[in-house]
């Protein structure tokens, strides 16, 4: 019995769009991660990118469960002595909503070579507004 690797040039991208309006960030960003990753496909190929475009709008109104809005914090480095830095949720909504959602699904992510390429086909947007609507993206419901 052999066993069938899909090729490059048979793999069928689509475009999804995420409303992030009311959804709760880790359920949120884990369906996101899967159909970047192409486990929505029944052809799913762990080595190879196989992943589908994903817009996600309205990435301002996301909601944290609990209290994690009062005390969640994201901590970042730069290399340097000394150089360890952190941010408060409230800080990052009001700035960069949309790196809270790109460190969520970068996360869930595997974390070699392959996830590089699997987070540009991430889009994601503060308000409704988006570039894409000529790839007509089919409104997907988490």
């Amino acid at each position: 019995m052999k066993t069938y690797s899909i090729k490059e040039s048979e793999i069928k991208r689509s475009w999804f769009l995420v409303d992030a309006k009311d959804q709760t960030l880790g359920r949120l960003s884990s369906k996101v991660a899967q159909i970047l990753r192409g486990k929505n496909k029944v052809n799913y190929t762990p080595h190879i990118d196989m992943s589908d475009h994903v817009i996600v709008i309205n990435s301002d109104q996301i909601k944290l469960s609990g209290d994690k809005v009062n005390k969640k914090e994201y901590w970042s480095h730069s290399g340097y002595p000394g150089g360890g830095k952190t941010k408060s949720y409230k800080s990052l909504i009001d700035d960069n909503s949309d790196s809270i959602i790109l460190n969520a699904v970068k996360g869930m992510l595997p974390h070699n070579k392959l996830s590089n390429q699997l987070i540009k086909h991430l889009k994601i947007y503060k308000n409704g507004n988006h570039p894409h609507k000529s790839q007509t993206p089919k409104l997907m419901e988490i």
